[in-house]
């Protein structure tokens, strides 16, 4: 598995998927200068690269998650349930799309103009329509059963709720009871744990 040297967004949601589902896997990590040279060789210009015996690299973090998956009980078996989980996880990754151009502005008014606007907006709205689709039982997106989308969901909130997004308030999900049950649910999960232990 080959990502930036951080814990954060989609490398992390694929070393967690790996580590929960039991695989002996290379954790590679590269540093921001080592991207530049990098990147045109990857198929999509992006990380992260699950490098498997072989097979060519696969990318895109969703089709990562959903292979191991596939293979190691992370994922629905049933096809409908399937496709709903990974609606899910685009829906994330829509979350990701919005926020992204945000954190690139440099003028400091318009940076913050544009981060309140998501804040007032496009959070509360993206949660509410997350909520929606979460079972009322739980604790985890579909059940008592940890899947891959959890962890997807998790990474997602914990980046808004650890409040290191300027002019966007760590507590915009605070109102929204199943998604912060999800995020409780797989950072108190014993195989979570065990990876941020190591």
């Amino acid at each position: 598995m080959i990502y930036f040297d951080a814990a954060v967004s989609r490398g992390e949601e694929c070393r967690l998927a790996l580590h929960l589902a039991g695989v002996d896997f290379e954790d590679v990590r590269i540093a921001g200068d080592e991207w530049a040279t990098m990147k045109p060789k990857t198929d999509y210009g992006s990380l992260p690269v699950l490098e498997l015996p072989d097979r060519p690299p696969l990318g895109q973090t969703n089709a990562i998650l959903v292979l191991i998956g596939r293979k190691h009980g992370l994922h629905p078996q049933d096809d409908f349930e399937a496709a709903r989980h990974e609606a899910m996880m685009c829906h994330v990754e829509d979350l990701r799309a919005q926020i992204g151009p945000a954190l690139r502005i440099t003028d400091e008014a318009e940076k913050k103009k544009a981060r309140g606007s998501l804040a007032e907006a496009y959070l509360p709205t993206w949660a509410g329509y997350a909520e929606r689709q979460i079972a009322d039982t739980g604790p985890f997106f579909a059940g008592t059963n940890i899947q891959a989308v959890d962890l997807k969901l998790h990474r997602a909130v914990h980046w808004i709720a650890s409040g290191v997004i300027d002019h966007i308030p760590a507590t915009v999900f605070s109102g929204f009871p199943k998604l912060n049950r999800v995020f409780a649910a797989v950072r108190d999960h014993e195989g979570v744990k065990a990876w941020y232990a190591k």
